[in-house]
C-alpha cells in the first residue's frame, strides 16, 4: 500500500459548518460540523475515491507539491 500526501483546503468558521476539497482530486469534497470532523471525513472521501479509481483500473493521481497560505491585502 502506497501512502500519498494530498493537500486539502478546509473552509468554514466555528459558527458554521466546515467544508473541504482536494485540488488534486476534482470532485472530492467533504463537510463536518467542526474542522477536525471535516478533516476526518475528507480522509475517508479521498480513500474511497482512490479505491474506486483502483477498482476501475484508473491511474491514481500523484499529489502536487502545492501549499496554501493567507495573504494580507489593504483595502
Amino acid at each position: 500500500m502506497t501512502e500519498r500526501r494530498y493537500l486539502i483546503v478546509l473552509e468554514g468558521a466555528a459558527s458554521a459548518n466546515y467544508s473541504a476539497y482536494a485540488p488534486d482530486l476534482p470532485g472530492v469534497a467533504a463537510t463536518g460540523a467542526a474542522g477536525q470532523e471535516c478533516e476526518h471525513e475528507m480522509r475517508a472521501a479521498i480513500a474511497f475515491h482512490l479505491e474506486g479509481l483502483g477498482d476501475a483500473g484508473q491511474p491514481i493521481p500523484e499529489p502536487s507539491q502545492g501549499s496554501a497560505t493567507y495573504v494580507n491585502v489593504a483595502d
